[in-house]
């Protein structure tokens, strides 16, 4: 692997460890050693390359530090080199491929179903950074920025269109507030469904606002809160895992309104 970054280098480990986990008592166990071995061999790493090999230990030290790996195999051997997967880190395994807790496989998932415009990408990344760090309140406002990124970029659009068309915005529409746009969105979008695919106007009717709500509510509880834990992992992670198919959405939406909103 050419010049891995951190996420590549996170989920290779991530991968390993899946890979050598055993599936029963009695036979291989889970050992840094024989990880951290496998990841230096498919990565080449050879010696007098420390820069690569310490990117590696920190990978390795911050799954430890924030929760996916936790030291000890038994109450008998609870000590290194035996490790073993948390809940976190099992959440992890079961979508690896794009959970929000690797990242690197997340954004490679995300870009193979949508195109995400820039401004809302930065924000993805800073709160993926936040997410795997285990910053949750913070992580929920990102993704909540990169959701209404993705919702502003389509109004724009819808904009644009109905000038050229010389039709009136409904009200709201140009609103700086994310849910009078949506609200003005759908009211735009909803009367005209019956001209969508069937595939767009099924997904539009059972999911725009929902997909919309859950990331708008999740951040608006972390950015205007009430209690000591505003937000949980397990809504901010749900908040991550639908981003993906509402951006896929809006990228269909946004295909449908250029071709036919006139």
């Amino acid at each position: 692997m050419a010049h891995p970054t951190q996420a590549d280098i996170r989920e290779l480990i991530l991968r390993v460890a899946q890979e050598q986990q055993p599936q029963g008592y009695g036979g291989p166990t889970l050992q840094q050693g024989g990880v951290l071995c496998e990841v230096a061999q498919r990565l080449g790493v050879q010696s007098g390359n420390p820069d690569l090999e310490q990117a590696v230990l920190t990978q390795w030290h911050d799954l430890m530090r924030t929760g996916y790996f936790a030291w000890g195999l038994n109450l008998n051997n609870p000590n290194p080199p035996f490790f073993h997967f948390t809940d976190r880190g099992r959440r992890t395994l079961e979508k690896l491929s794009r959970d929000p807790g690797n990242p690197a496989g997340y954004l490679q998932h995300l870009a193979t179903v949508a195109n995400l415009n820039a401004v809302a990408s930065s924000y993805l990344r800073e709160g993926l950074d936040c997410f795997v760090s285990g910053f949750y309140k913070a992580a929920a406002v990102m993704i909540g920025g990169a959701a209404e990124s993705v919702i502003l970029d389509l109004r724009d659009l819808a904009c644009q269109k109905l000038s050229e068309a010389n039709i009136a915005e409904p009200n709201g529409l140009s609103d700086w507030r994310i849910k009078t746009v949506l609200n003005a969105l759908y009211d735009l979008l909803d009367p005209r469904k019956s001209s969508f695919p069937k595939d767009l106007r099924e997904k539009f009717e059972a999911y725009w606002l929902a997909f919309a709500q859950q990331i708008r509510g999740t951040r608006n509880d972390a950015g205007h809160p009430s209690s000591v834990d505003p937000v949980t992992e397990e809504g901010v992670h749900a908040s991550y895992l639908i981003f993906p198919d509402l951006v896929r959405l809006s990228n269909d939406l946004a295909e449908w309104i250029s071709a036919n909103l006139k």
